[in-house]
C-alpha cells in the first residue's frame, strides 16, 4: 500500500497530462477512422452515407477532444473538486463510438 502522507496529497503527479493524452488518442483514433472513410476509393463518389460517417467521425472527434481538455482542467485544479469521474462523458464517448462503428459498417458495406 501506498502511504498518504502530506507530500503526496498535495503533489498531484501526472494526472492531468496523462488524462489529456488518453483522451487526445481517443480523439486521433476516431478521427482516423473518418480519415480512412473520406480515402477509401476517394476517386469516386462513395454515397451519401459514408459522408454523413465521416463527418460523425469529426463531431465524435471534436467532442471528444473537448471533453479532455475540460477534463485535464479539472484534474489540474488544487484543491480537487468533490466530483471528479467522468461517468457522463465516458459514456457519451462510449456511445459515440458505437454508433459511428455501426455507421461505418453500415457505409463500408454499401
Amino acid at each position: 500500500m501506498t502511504s498518504l502522507g502530506p507530500r503526496n496529497r498535495q503533489d498531484g503527479g501526472l494526472q492531468a497530462e496523462r488524462t489529456a493524452l488518453a483522451w487526445t488518442r481517443t480523439s486521433f483514433a476516431v478521427l482516423a477512422n473518418g480519415a480512412l472513410l473520406i480515402l477509401r476509393d476517394f476517386h469516386s463518389y462513395a454515397g451519401l452515407l459514408r459522408l454523413a460517417a465521416a463527418g460523425l467521425a469529426v463531431t465524435v472527434t471534436l467532442s471528444t477532444y473537448l471533453i479532455g481538455v475540460r477534463r485535464q482542467r479539472t484534474l489540474g485544479r488544487r484543491p480537487l473538486p468533490q466530483r471528479i469521474t467522468p461517468g457522463r462523458e465516458v459514456h457519451l464517448v462510449g456511445i459515440s463510438v458505437l454508433v459511428l462503428i455501426f455507421t461505418s459498417a453500415l457505409a463500408l458495406t454499401l
